[in-house]
């Protein structure tokens, strides 16, 4: 007993150095100096730049706008998800210097417009009047709000994107995890693949977020979770984020998240297809055997006297149905058809 005291009075007396647990984490910024970043050779940081229209929006009505605008957490949200790289304050100046110079555009349009209705055709005042103000009012309204919603509309087209191409995606991931591959490499190496799209761009930033930002995998998936617009892709980093810290593995995940996505795909697909169906039977009905029936029926009150009453008047419907509406109603579907199976393709 008085050896086993001495021995552990002696271990008491050390400095206890092998009770410690040493830390894994990196010593302080400041012993290890700045962070450095491994570019491949020849390469060059990609810096937010304006353009010189926008530069100039910004230096004329940045104080403006950055006294006056008030916090707008959608518009900050829909340009992250788009993809757009400028702050809601810059986007917004360029906003309002292109309305601000399409008004004047419309109210010198406007103005030439109304003296040659005045001097050649001599139409009254208060119509000229009329007119001219919608000629300066709707320009006006129709440029901030098409110029307002084109940062959700992008961001619309790369949730599109993303959702038709994440079937294949998950078949890449679920691949490399098959292999064991590590999930940030999983990443990397979906970055390097362009024919995912928007997919792909998700996974770069993904790759910033851990290579050059220095965030560890599972914070960098969650931050691209909340920027993504894809609810689908959304769920699935999620999951991933939940699987990881709830102990559970990440392979099965990723086979089970293939096949339901390659399911969802096919259902789609399938539900495409109907639609299109149906857009082809309507088309039959509206746009062919309609105006065919309505051109025999005017033809016949025009020839007819007494038939339609004025027969002039019926000759002019029907040069507007003719000219117009068989044209624009072709036209429009055909550009329907045509962006539904473009969308269906990507």
């Amino acid at each position: 007993m008085t050896g086993e005291s001495n021995l552990f009075t002696r271990l008491d007396s050390t400095n206890k150095s092998y009770l410690r647990t040493k830390s894994a984490a990196p010593k302080h910024d400041s012993e290890l100096g700045p962070r450095v970043i491994k570019l491949p050779e020849g390469a060059v940081p990609d810096y937010v730049k304006l353009t010189p229209f926008q530069e100039f929006s910004w230096r004329t009505l940045g104080k403006t706008v950055t006294s006056r605008m008030r916090p707008n957490p959608k518009l900050e949200s829909a340009l992250l998800q788009a993809h757009m790289r400028l702050r809601p304050e810059e986007y917004t100046a360029y906003i309002w210097m292109t309305t601000l110079i399409v008004g004047a555009l419309a109210l010198v349009g406007s103005l030439v417009f109304g003296g040659v209705l005045i001097a050649f055709l001599g139409i009254e005042t208060g119509m000229v009047l009329i007119f001219s103000i919608m000629i300066v009012v709707l320009p006006i309204i129709l440029t901030y709000v098409v110029m307002g919603s084109i940062p959700s509309s992008k961001a619309k087209t790369r949730m599109r994107d993303i959702n038709k191409r994440l079937g294949a995606a998950m078949s890449f991931i679920s691949a490399m995890a098959s292999a064991d591959v590590n999930i940030d490499i999983i990443f990397k190496e979906l970055s390097r693949q362009p024919i995912y799209g928007e997919i792909k761009n998700e996974a770069e930033w993904i790759t910033r977020d851990t290579e050059l930002l220095g965030n560890d995998i599972l914070s960098a998936i969650s931050n691209a979770a909340q920027r993504t617009p894809s609810t689908r892709f959304q769920e699935f980093l999620q999951g991933v984020v939940t699987t990881s810290t709830s102990g559970g593995q990440l392979k099965p995940y990723f086979l089970q998240k293939a096949e339901q996505f390659e399911k969802e795909y096919k259902l789609e697909i399938k539900s495409q297809l109907e639609t299109l169906g149906l857009m082809a039977e309507t088309f039959v009905t509206v746009v062919v055997a309609f105006p065919l029936f309505l051109i025999v029926i005017m033809a016949i009150m025009a020839i007819v006297p007494g038939a339609g009453g004025n027969t002039d008047t019926t000759v002019i419907l029907l040069w507007l149905v003719v000219g117009l509406m068989v044209p624009f109603s072709q036209f429009g579907f055909i550009f329907f058809i045509w962006n539904m199976t473009k969308e269906s393709t990507m």
